[in-house]
């Protein structure tokens, strides 16, 4: 059957879109009509009699992932649930203007499940729970902030097919607030295409912080060389350096300023002593951690990543310090030449203190 494609065109642009126009169906070209007509936009197209494949194509594209989900289902169909336009405020986004601020992401999450054999009982326990899917979407929010949709995606996803019951999970999200349009991305993982590993053991560093004095002692080397022998991974922090950081009016350039201050005097640690290595993400601090490596804090990435990060400016070392066991789930927290504030929380860490001319640790 032959396309007819009718094209409603500004004079000016008419050849410009026949000259454009080429679509083959069965191998043959199909032909089409221009009907220029006096409008503002440059061209109007309306495609009629299209092959049904491809307007399927084309409406599954855009359509619920529960369409998807039923239009891809092999020849034993799987039960599916779904959530639908679950909206939540999150802070999320690459660029710097979505960064400090909220904006509403819409989820529409369908999985596949396993058929339950035997009468289900009305027993709620039988089955994947819509709650489930709200939780993973939860936790993966909580868990950090992220830059990209794409990643929120896979991990809401592959959370969900740790569930035994759940044989596929079709994830769109979107932004709502960055334009009059919908921005997202779609997913589909399948239980056979996704990798479960078993959760890493949890590691437990000491956290030492160094004042400035402490950091510019002659014991320096000496105490690195005692926390460098415990069986506890070692991650150094430091405050902002002597030399004064430029003030500015506004918070969050200011916020971003000092932080910076810290990551140029852990630099400066860094050069004092070779075995210390500065490190910025969670990742470089997990292979330090298990793999012996002495790593100096540079705070801008995690603090400004943190979904609930620190309450206090970054010019309050210790605090912020505190602030970073407990994101590292340190057992120990060691301050050298410095005190904590009486109101900085630690949980159930076990706080150390020590003199910045002390000669041992």
């Amino acid at each position: 059957m032959a396309t007819t494609i009718t094209v409603a065109t500004a004079e000016e642009g008419g050849a410009w879109v026949m000259g454009l126009l080429s679509i083959w169906v069965a191998g043959q070209q199909t032909p089409y009509t221009v009907a220029p007509m006096s409008q503002s936009v440059w061209f109007y197209a309306i495609i009629r009699d299209m092959p049904t494949a491809m307007t399927n194509d084309i409406h599954l594209a855009f359509a619920h992932p529960s369409e998807r989900s039923e239009a891809t289902t092999a020849v034993q169909p799987l039960d599916r649930i779904s959530v639908r336009d679950h909206i939540v405020d999150v802070e999320i986004g690459a660029f710097q203007l979505e960064r400090g601020t909220t904006q509403r992401v819409r989820f529409d999450i369908v999985v596949e499940v396993k058929p339950l054999e035997g009468p289900i009982g009305d027993d709620v326990d039988r089955i994947l729970s819509y709650d489930r899917i709200t939780e993973a979407v939860a936790i993966e929010l909580a868990a950090e902030r992220l830059n990209l949709l794409e990643t929120l995606a896979e991990r809401i996803a592959d959370r969900i097919l740790l569930e035994p019951q759940a044989m596929r999970a079709f994830v769109r999200i979107q932004k709502l607030d960055r334009g009059p349009f919908a921005l997202g991305v779609e997913i589909v993982r399948s239980r056979s295409l996704s990798v479960v590993e078993d959760a890493p053991e949890t590691v437990h560093p000491c956290v030492v912080y160094l004042s400035n004095e402490a950091l510019h002692s002659t014991h320096l080397s000496g105490w690195i060389d005692t926390l460098a022998k415990r069986e506890l991974p070692l991650i150094l922090c430091v405050g902002m350096g002597e030399t004064a950081a430029p003030a500015v009016s506004l918070g969050a350039p200011q916020r971003r300023i000092d932080l910076l201050a810290i990551e140029q005097n852990a630099w400066v640690l860094a050069a004092r002593d070779a075995r210390c290595v500065v490190v910025g993400t969670l990742t470089e601090l997990d292979w330090s951690m298990k793999n012996g490596q002495i790593a100096v804090w540079a705070p801008s990435k995690i603090v400004l990543d943190a979904v609930e990060g620190p309450a206090t400016a970054p010019s309050d070392g210790p605090s912020l310090a505190a602030w970073f066991a407990r994101h590292m789930s340190a057992s120990e927290l060691m301050l050298i030449g410095a005190e904590l504030p009486a109101d900085a929380a630690v949980g159930d860490i076990r706080v150390t203190r020590h003199a910045a001319d002390a000669s041992q640790l």
